[in-house]
């Protein structure tokens, strides 16, 4: 029996000496050891994700066959870099933005301009961290850990205090005035803030933020989406008792974070799976969870109206693919261990990004579909603020904001 699989295994080597060579070459490839990969050097562990199918999902969607999001205005284009979050304070002034160099900003008018409101570390320094344009790019990753990286904003309109929510420093608070805010929460249930990101106020005070990693910083965040790890956290800090606690945990990148207007629910988007969370903090459902949405893309902030419905920032779109490497995790695995860079991977298999942002009520669903097929406004879209007859959107990758006029004209 030994001789005749000896006779088997000679006769594969000699008459299919391709398909060895393959099987060495790609044995070679999924170990990685010149770390060539986009995951070279990481523990990269891809799991299956939770997520609605993607036919279901793309046949049911009202597409914007328009692009109207694309008739948006550039503004304060160079001026300002990577604004994620913008705010309006109790006096109409604003807006306010978080950006990429570690600042969070204060427009003043066409006078005065921009000015550094706030900053939420005191390694801050114009010399360290300020990179101008260069602050959305790769130059700027190896100081956000020093410089910050300031993400959700909100002001508590009882006292005017702003707080922030940093991906380095946790969550933060400021005074009116503005200065170097303080440290309210750095680590939850004896585990560190790995990655805060967005948060809102409760009108007790409480604040419900979002911890999107227990395994990847903001700088690694795309490894998150890559692996579909679900190690995130909803938390709330209680400030009488300055302690923070987990409201929800093994949420699968957790993003953006939005009260209802009654206070009755939350909403959070959970980017990897595509889809907008409810969590019900009255009645009877109360402490629960269900899917309000599935949506085509990946989805950013969340925020209310003043009427109390919802706008999302949406990445889109998923593609076929993705709905293969989901299913399939030891075929991420092997992937993107091949030598090529992601830019190149993501195109093999027909990612194409570019922006969508959406309008939903506080039952899922939708009232209108806004996007960028082009391009033209921005091509990564991270929130959308309807504040003075505008939509104000926000992003984390260009260095201007957009604005459009909403209602739109024969909308």
């Amino acid at each position: 029996m030994e001789k005749r699989i000896l006779q088997i295994r000679d006769g594969i080597l000699f008459q299919h000496p391709y398909v060895v060579v393959f099987v060495l070459a790609m044995s070679f490839i999924v170990m990685d050891p010149f770390e060539l990969s986009p995951v070279g050097g990481h523990d990269f562990r891809p799991v299956k994700n939770e997520i609605a199918p993607y036919q279901q999902v793309m046949d049911s969607w009202p597409w914007d066959n328009r692009s109207r999001l694309g008739l948006g205005s550039l503004e304060f284009k160079d001026e300002i870099f990577g604004p994620e979050s913008l705010e309006f304070d109790s006096w109409g002034r604003g807006p306010y933005a978080g950006l990429a160099d570690g600042r969070i900003v204060r427009w003043m008018g066409n006078d005065a301009g921009w000015e550094t409101f706030a900053l939420v570390s005191c390694n801050w320094s114009e010399k360290l961290c300020a990179q101008t344009k260069d602050s959305t790019t790769k130059k700027q990753w190896k100081l956000e850990s020093k410089c910050g990286r300031p993400l959700g904003l909100r002001f508590d309109r009882k006292n005017g205090n702003l707080y922030i929510a940093d991906a380095y420093y946790g969550l933060l608070v400021v005074g009116p005035e503005g200065g170097l805010a303080t440290p309210l929460a750095t680590h939850a249930d004896g585990k560190p803030i790995l990655f805060a990101n967005d948060l809102d106020i409760h009108h007790n005070g409480s604040i419900f933020f979002t911890d999107t990693s227990n395994r990847y910083n903001r700088v690694d965040h795309f490894f998150i989406l890559l692996e579909g790890e679900a190690t995130g956290r909803l938390l709330r800090y209680d400030p009488p008792t300055k302690t923070t606690h987990v409201v929800l945990n093994g949420l699968a990148f957790p993003n953006g974070v939005q009260l209802s207007k009654d206070q009755s629910f939350l909403l959070y988007t959970e980017t990897t799976n595509c889809r907008i969370m409810k969590y019900f903090l009255k009645g009877p459902k109360s402490g629960t969870t269900e899917t309000v949405a599935n949506l085509p893309g990946f989805p950013d902030n969340i925020r209310i109206t003043e009427k109390g419905d919802f706008w999302v920032a949406i990445d889109c779109c998923r593609t076929t693919t993705q709905e293969v490497f989901i299913h399939n995790p030891w075929l991420r695995s092997v992937y993107f261990r091949l030598p090529i860079p992601m830019r190149y991977l993501a195109r093999m298999v027909g990612m194409r990004m570019y922006t969508m942002i959406s309008l939903f009520n506080g039952d899922g669903e939708i009232l209108d579909v806004l996007d960028d097929k082009k391009g033209v406004v921005m091509k990564l879209v991270s929130e959308v603020k309807e504040a003075n007859g505008k939509l104000w959107i926000g992003t984390v990758a260009h260095n201007h904001i957009a604005t459009l006029p909403y209602p739109l004209e024969n909308h």
